[in-house]
């Protein structure tokens, strides 16, 4: 993977948000705060959105957006203007981030008889109302290599299309 000395990490949910937060504050991933635009995630899902704040503001060089995201079909645009600036990312996490914790925890088979969503089985079987919080997740992962431990094996079972990433892939 290639990227541009300038980085956007963008994030789907508070969840995704705390797990890149970790890796980060640990210096896990293949790039550091300070190359990142205002030093941390972003939460704007959006292109145009994204690109009204943040590439209206003169970028010279190219910008690499590295959007986590559970969803295949969300789309990114951006307009022509700003095409060749920018190289967009997806790292996927389907079907839903929450599997880091179902691995964590060592229910991957029990999670694949539920048939539940995996946030639903978090919260239902493992009794985690707060799945989706970013302070519970932050806390939930406080020992990084936990969280190394579960992206390694979330990417084994992961079906990964070509020319998809994972958070693998961001790792050091």
């Amino acid at each position: 993977m290639q990227l541009a000395k300038i980085k956007a990490c963008i994030c789907e949910g508070a969840a995704e948000a705390a797990i890149l937060d970790v890796l980060l504050d640990h210096d896990l991933l293949i790039f550091r705060r300070e190359e990142m635009l205002d030093e941390g995630v972003i939460r704007c899902r959006d292109g145009k959105a994204f690109e009204a704040r943040y590439l209206r503001k003169g970028f010279k060089e190219m910008i690499s957006v590295i959007r986590i995201l559970d969803s295949r079909r969300e789309m990114f645009r951006l307009s022509k203007a700003y095409e060749g600036k920018v190289d967009v990312i997806n790292v996927i996490t389907a079907p839903e981030i929450e599997m880091l914790i179902i691995f964590n925890e060592g229910k991957y088979h029990e999670f694949k008889k539920a048939g539940k969503k995996p946030s639903v089985f978090c919260k239902e079987n493992l009794r985690m109302p707060d799945v989706k919080a970013y302070y519970f997740v932050k806390d939930y992962f406080e020992k990084p290599e936990i969280l190394v431990q579960a992206i390694r094996r979330y990417h084994e079972i992961s079906k990964i299309r070509k020319g998809e990433y994972t958070l693998l892939d961001l790792l050091k």
